[in-house]
């Protein structure tokens, strides 16, 4: 994984620091003290790009939808196919979590 290179105190207090947040409410406060408006659309961009791929929209469909640099959306769909599957992983688990709410209501 290339963010071993990173891994120790400082990173692992981040990421517990993500984890022991309760809710969305709390997520938004956090991320908004931590990151830039532009830091946050980046990565929420990401996400977007990753589903939109799995869905086997085009890079033109996705540029045009998300503002997305073809350069972004290669290096997405590299990190689909070769990385960690963590994209997957959470899309999944996002994917369960809709299906589970539009059953409730």
């Amino acid at each position: 994984m290339q963010i071993d290179k990173l891994r120790g105190r400082e990173l692992d207090q981040l990421f517990k620091a993500i984890l022991s947040l309760k809710d969305l409410e709390e997520c938004y406060r956090f991320f908004d003290d931590l990151c830039t408006v532009n830091e946050i659309q980046s990565l929420s961009q990401r996400l977007e790009v990753a589903r939109m791929l799995r869905e086997g929209n085009t890079y033109h469909k996705i540029e045009t939808e998300t503002g997305a640099s073809t350069a972004t959306i290669s290096r997405v769909k590299r990190c689909l196919n070769y990385g960690n599957d963590a994209y997957a992983l959470v899309l999944d688990r996002l994917e369960k979590e809709n299906k589970e709410e539009k059953t409730e209501e």
